[in-house]
């Protein structure tokens, strides 16, 4: 079970006056796809690498399935997380490189090949083609992919995503949106992803939380965020990348994340 819950929780960086995450209280459910958005500089991604442990929470508490890990190592959280900067080994082949964690948590080879196989036909990378390559023998959304999967390789009950398509031209994202989509439903895990997108937080969230100024200004289903947005900063921010409140909805958003 992966239900995330921040419990007052406040970051503070040192030398600065303002929170960059000031008392966030947010329950999010098991099997959750949550999408932040946000411009700049609103806490997002502290928001992130506070759930990670990689940050420090200065006030409050973190809860992952039940348990309190604020002072919890990030090894011991059960977390994975990929990174605008992907950064496949370059010296290690695709295979190597998704074996990483297996390999850590001493799995057998068999059952890592196995598991190789799996993740790679998962994003439409035939294993006989692409595990021996490198990454520098990839394209930029082969890298992506490769990234994708080795987060997942060790199947872990919660999946961090910070801004992870922000450097991929335009059809290649709306491809890894997708495929991230389907491995979201396919996997039944928890997932928390970035973006200063408002485009790519309706498609890909079930929920969409945003930010400004370190507090939350809205949470809720893709929908409900367009039909009603709770404050003049969340209209704003819908009305700057297109999106008025009496025009139709976009096909993306309507039922939040693909469902049906």
């Amino acid at each position: 079970m992966a239900e995330v819950v921040f419990d007052h929780v406040t970051r503070i960086y040192p030398g600065n006056d303002k929170p960059s995450v000031d008392d966030l209280n947010l329950d999010i459910k098991d099997g959750e796809f949550l999408v932040l958005v946000g411009p700049s500089g609103c806490g997002k991604s502290t928001t992130l690498r506070m759930l990670a442990g990689l940050e420090e929470v200065n006030k409050g508490r973190i809860l992952i399935g039940g348990k309190d890990v604020t002072t919890m190592q990030p090894k011991d959280r059960d977390i994975a997380m990929v990174f605008q900067n992907y950064a496949l080994y370059p010296h290690m082949t695709v295979a190597d490189n998704i074996a990483c964690v297996p390999k850590i948590l001493k799995w057998d080879r068999d059952r890592i090949d196995a598991r190789v196989d799996e993740l790679l036909e998962l994003v439409h990378l035939e294993p006989g083609d692409f595990r021996d390559r490198y990454p520098a023998q990839l394209s930029g959304g082969q890298q992506q992919r490769v990234g994708l999967v080795r987060a997942l390789a060790a199947s872990p009950e919660l999946m961090l995503l910070d801004e992870p398509f922000g450097a991929i031209d335009a059809i290649t994202r709306a491809k890894l949106q997708d495929e991230l989509l389907r491995i979201h439903r396919g996997s039944g895990k928890t997932f928390i992803f970035v973006t200063h997108d408002v485009t790519e937080a309706l498609k890909l969230g079930t929920k969409v939380l945003v930010v400004d100024g370190g507090r939350v200004q809205q949470y809720a289903e893709p929908q409900e965020l367009l039909t009603h947005p709770a404050t003049p900063f969340v209209r704003e921010l819908l009305a700057t990348q297109g999106y008025g409140s009496d025009g139709p909805l976009p096909r993306a958003a309507m039922g939040g994340g693909g469902r049906a």
